[in-house]
C-alpha cells in the first residue's frame, strides 16, 4: 500500500501520550520489529501522520515509522499491506468516550 507522509503535524496531540501509543492502542497489532516501509530495516520510533496515496480517501491516519521515513517530504512510501492504518481523528478514537451526547 502506498501512503503519503503528512509533514508539519508534530503539534497535533492526543490523550494517548504519543501518536505511537495511539497506534498501539487502536491498531490491535504489536509494534513491528522493522519500519513498515518495505525497503527499510530501521526500528519504528514514531507514530506518523499519513494519508493513503489515493484521491478518493483524504483522511489522516497513524502508522509506526522510523524517524528517517517519517522525515521524508516528497513522494509516497510503500508500506507493507498488513500494517493497520489507525484514524488520526481523535473524536473517532481516544476521545470518543469523552463526549456526552
Amino acid at each position: 500500500m502506498r501512503v503519503i507522509n503528512i509533514n508539519g503535524t508534530s503539534d497535533n496531540i492526543c490523550s494517548c501520550g504519543s501518536w505511537l501509543n495511539h497506534w498501539k492502542k487502536f491498531s490491535g497489532q504489536s509494534l513491528p520489529t522493522y519500519c513498515p516501509e518495505k525497503n527499510c530495516r530501521n526500528k519504528p520510533e514514531v507514530g506518523a501522520h499519513v494519508q493513503k496515496d489515493d484521491v478518493s480517501d483524504k483522511k489522516w491516519y497513524i502508522i509506526p515509522l522510523c524517524k528517517y521515513c517519517n522525515a521524508k517530504t516528497k513522494g509516497s512510501l510503500d508500506v507493507i499491506n498488513s500494517i493497520v492504518l489507525v484514524s488520526a481523528n481523535v473524536k473517532e478514537t481516544c476521545q470518543k468516550d469523552s463526549y456526552n451526547y
